[in-house]
């Protein structure tokens, strides 16, 4: 028998078409019921429920209580991740659902990434960051540097209370339709939630898509201005 971790199970639970469905309903960060998943899968709720149980049990996803209500959310932002780096795979390789619509335009430009921003508005952040020496790339990670974090504290970024959490503070996560990485991490989040209670954004009902207002899209590109 082989050792290490075993990349077949996981494979076996996200290659399902149904649970794959519902996996990428997860990617919008909301927390979700079995009902809401079964109509995401095209299934009925007790296949749903079956569905559900397999994901929990393989670490994929959390079951969370609210009164009478179960919903049900990824497990972590490396879960998040993953199924981000599977659509780059898919999307390089050219594996694209056959129905596309006028959402895939706004996907494309900015959408929730788990918690999160995705698309070409979030690698353009990044690699604004990057140009501008506020956050230092490695193989693996990035890390905030002195003028980075001046920077975050000044738009509103509680750092220190960042720090306390036992998420990495900020990570590249490869983005499916630029192919290129956006900024994850607790960062990351705190960027996304701040640009909401700013009133720069929101994201639309029942979707990935982040909309950006006229004024939050100019200011977003004023603060995170193109490389030269």
């Amino acid at each position: 028998m082989k050792e290490g971790p075993d990349i077949a199970l996981i494979g076996s639970l996200i290659g399902d078409p149904a649970r794959a469905n519902m996996l990428t309903a997860l990617m919008s960060g909301r927390a979700l019921t079995a009902s809401e998943l079964a109509a995401e899968a095209g299934i009925t709720v007790q296949t749903a429920s079956s569905h559900l149980a397999r994901l929990e049990g393989g670490g994929l996803i959390l079951r969370r209580k609210q009164g009478r209500h179960r919903y049900f959310t990824l497990a972590d932002d490396d879960v998040g991740g993953l199924l981000e780096s599977m659509m780059a795979l898919a999307a390089r390789g050219g594996y694209t659902r056959v129905r596309t619509g006028p959402k895939d335009p706004a996907l494309r430009k900015a959408r929730a990434c788990y918690n999160h921003l995705a698309g070409e508005l979030g690698v353009q952040m990044l690699d604004s960051l990057l140009a501008r020496a506020m956050v230092d790339p490695s193989e693996d990670s990035l890390a905030l540097t002195n003028n980075g974090r001046a920077f975050m504290e000044g738009f509103g970024i509680d750092l220190d209370a960042l720090g306390k959490t036992p998420r990495p503070l900020c990570k590249p996560c490869l983005d499916w339709s630029a192919r290129r990485s956006h900024l994850a991490g607790s960062l990351g989040a705190a960027l996304l939630n701040r640009f909401y209670e700013i009133g720069w954004a929101h994201r639309q009902n029942g979707t990935r898509v982040i909309e950006f207002s006229a004024t939050g899209e100019n200011e977003f590109h004023r603060l995170f201005p193109l490389p030269a």
